[in-house]
């Protein structure tokens, strides 16, 4: 299928930037409340994709999604959900622990999500363009070549500079990994939000998003979020998702780093300074 694009041409005014809400609606909701707060609109919130996931709620979240009017891309999950497949499409090694809990969570989403839902989903696009500050922004989940990409913060500049080429960016935000970051070569910046739906495995119950400011120049910050976080880990506790995952919601800390490279792997448990 043909790659699709929205350019959304010169945006203005503060933005919000996040990733992978992963069915956790109680850290949506808290999102969508900062969002208000700080008079940010809901067209300038972007979300890099994988909104359904790991937690217990997938039709509340993408029905909640839908009416706040915020943008997103494709993540890996929605493109399976959308073409009816039979796993999350995450590219986790066949028989790994991710691979084994995906076969969980992946088919209690698929069991939730109305018409109305798959129909939103099908209708999100791959990346997003736009203007920002006098930069050109581009929005991807994993990579341009490979939506399953993981792209991390060590992950070398050769790898990344191929994605900046094709979507014409001088900025990236990138998605995926579910860890924030920030990485600056060549006058580009390649950017992760972190997700909202799951901790960033530094021992912190805390999730992550970012955002953008263009008071004449571009500037970026990255946050944390708290929201009610055992209320999460208890809805998950259902007998039908991994446990694993509602006890990741409480400590921070991932199951595994089986995914990781070294480098990011040796970080957990540690705060993470951005």
């Amino acid at each position: 299928m043909d790659k699709k694009l929205t350019d959304l041409g010169t945006v203005n005014g503060k933005m919000l930037l996040f990733g992978g809400v992963y069915s956790n609606l109680q850290a949506l909701e808290e999102l969508i409340r900062i969002a208000d707060k700080q008079g940010i609109p809901p067209e300038n919130c972007i979300c890099t994709g994988d909104i359904v996931g790991y937690c217990a709620q997938p039709e509340e979240v993408v029905q909640t999604f839908k009416k706040w009017g915020a943008r997103s891309i494709l993540g890996n999950v929605e493109i399976q959900l959308r073409d009816g497949a039979e796993d999350c499409g995450c590219d986790f090694r066949e028989g790994s622990r991710c691979d084994g809990f995906s076969q969980l969570w992946f088919p209690y989403a698929q069991s939730k999500l109305s018409k109305s839902s798959l129909d939103y989903i099908a209708s999100l696009p791959d990346h997003i363009t736009f203007n920002y500050a006098g930069n050109q922004v581009g929005i991807l989940h994993g990579s341009y070549f490979n939506v399953s990409e993981f792209i991390y913060k060590s992950t070398n500049w050769e790898v990344k500079a191929p994605n900046f080429s094709k979507l014409n960016a001088d900025i990236i935000v990138g998605g995926h990994c579910g860890l924030p970051f920030q990485h600056l070569e060549n006058e580009k910046y390649w950017l992760n939000p972190g997700v909202i739906g799951m901790p960033a495995n530094d021992g912190e119950p805390h999730v992550w998003y970012m955002t953008f400011n263009d008071d004449g120049l571009f500037t970026y910050s990255h946050h944390t979020l708290k929201y009610n976080y055992k209320l999460t880990s208890s809805l998950m506790q259902n007998g039908l998702l991994p446990e694993e995952y509602a006890r990741t919601i409480i400590t921070g800390i991932w199951d595994n780093t089986e995914i990781l490279p070294a480098y990011e792997s040796g970080l957990q448990g540690f705060g993470i300074v951005l």
